[in-house]
């Protein structure tokens, strides 16, 4: 389950902006992902509540937006 370290990375992000910006709680975070990342966006829902307990995140809702996902093709270099 991947989401388990990305949800680990982005409170890492939240507390050093929160500590670089002197901020002292943090209500929402918002998120992109695409739809080709292979992310479970419910797992990560599970996942971020479950490593933010304890930090400057806890009780923050979490805002994930999905955005289509886009390829590009490398012989022809159409997207």
């Amino acid at each position: 389950m991947h989401e388990m370290s990305i949800a680990e990375g982005v409170l890492g992000i939240i507390e050093e902006a929160a500590r670089r910006e002197g901020i002292r709680a943090v209500r929402a975070v918002r998120l992109e992902i695409g739809q080709l990342a292979a992310v479970e966006t419910q797992a990560l829902r599970f996942c971020f509540e479950s490593v933010v307990r304890g930090s400057i995140a806890e009780g923050a809702r979490l805002e994930i937006e999905e955005t289509p996902g886009q390829a590009w093709c490398f012989r022809c270099c159409a997207s």
